[in-house]
């Protein structure tokens, strides 16, 4: 039952939804009814947003006028409330860059973005921001209920694309009527935090992968080392390996990406994701993934289904983030920050001032903290 009609929502200048009549047949009607009823639970706050522009007076009419069993629907609760501000910070932000059309988007540009047609879901994986249980999350929903513990599945399953659909798979008038009718979200998490943690798991463990494709090169134009190691086994054992300054100057050096983008583990999010191009319906936070991760299935009505497995390590934070750049010149440091600077912009994450500054480069920890939170 459509709790809040068409003709009830009358308020001038709102955008009014269209119905799941607009949809191509190929997208499964379970789906459009699951997009479509998450609409109407969150329609009218949305509508009254841009009709009453104050949160408060919007909160207090919805107390009192929306009766108590759908409360939970309708009112805003805190998680809500930061994902209201996550979205118009990202909308505000995009007015100062150059955003492109769905439509001039290629195939390649969407390959991150996860389809689920049976609950009407769409899922940009971010690498290092808890991409491999969110995939484990999707992959687990398409499988039949009872669905098994997330935790069961093996890691090196979801990082098959064969395991998911893709939205670069669909047809382009397919890929509008997806964007426009399903739950699209990610997830992202402090730039710089994200690059250590990819430095960390590529390069400070063992990956004979990595280390072929990338940090032989990396030694050899870096690391002073014309002839490095031929295999990650061998330089692990000789205890041989990019330094965090080395991966830096990699990532800073144009001549990098002349024959290819960045690798995907630290490609910024804007350019995985696009989130000026596509209108996103959630944006979770590594910084509170729990919270977040709860929120969301809960608006998915996937709550009573699957829960979000914790986290299994205490991530880095940006209270060491002197720790690895202390070593990066200052120079180098600033050429990297305009690299993601986008990406810290587009999410809210605060400019790393202390790493920016002159008066940075003969910190304590304790004088970090003191000058990033200052600043």
């Amino acid at each position: 039952m459509n709790l809040f009609p068409a003709s009830d929502l009358s308020i001038p200048g709102a955008p009014q939804e269209s119905a799941v009549s607009d949809l191509p047949r190929s997208v499964p009607p379970s789906a459009a009814v699951h997009a479509n009823t998450m609409r109407e639970k969150t329609c009218l706050y949305r509508l009254l947003l841009v009709g009453v522009g104050n949160v408060a007076a919007c909160m207090l009419w919805l107390l009192w006028t929306v009766p108590p069993d759908l409360n939970e629907g309708v009112c805003l609760s805190a998680g809500s409330q930061i994902q209201e501000q996550r979205k118009a910070h990202l909308q505000e932000a995009c007015h100062n860059t150059t955003v492109r059309g769905v439509e001039e988007l290629t195939d390649p540009e969407l390959k991150h973005l996860i389809v689920d047609d049976k609950h009407g879901i769409i899922y940009c994986y971010v690498p290092k921001v808890a991409c491999t249980n969110w995939k484990r999350v999707l992959f687990v929903l398409n499988q039949s209920e009872p669905y098994p513990d997330i935790r069961t599945i093996h890691r090196d399953i979801v990082h098959i694309n064969s395991s998911f659909t893709l939205l670069s798979s669909f047809p382009r008038v397919e890929r509008r009527a997806r964007l426009k009718h399903y739950t699209k979200f990610l997830f992202v998490r402090d730039p710089f935090v994200r690059l250590i943690s990819a430095y960390r798991n590529k390069f400070v463990r063992y990956n004979d992968d990595f280390y072929k494709d990338y940090g032989r090169d990396i030694l050899k134009r870096y690391g002073n080392m014309p002839h490095p190691p031929h295999t990650g086994r061998k330089a692990f054992e000789s205890g041989i390996r990019p330094t965090f300054q080395h991966f830096v100057q990699y990532l800073i050096d144009p001549r990098t990406e002349t024959t290819e983008p960045f690798e995907p583990h630290w490609r910024q999010i804007h350019r995985l994701c696009h989130p000026c191009s596509i209108q996103y319906d959630f944006i979770g936070h590594l910084e509170t993934l729990q919270e977040d991760a709860d929120l969301l299935l809960k608006m998915l009505k996937l709550d009573s289904d699957i829960s979000f497995p914790p986290a299994p390590q205490t991530p880095v934070d940006t209270d060491q983030l002197w720790d690895w750049f202390k070593a990066v010149p200052l120079v180098d440091r600033r050429r990297l920050y305009r690299i993601y600077e986008l990406d810290f912009q587009l999410f809210g994450y605060a400019k790393p001032y202390a790493l920016l500054d002159k008066s940075g480069t003969d910190l304590s920890i304790g004088q970090f903290k003191w000058l990033n939170k200052r600043k």
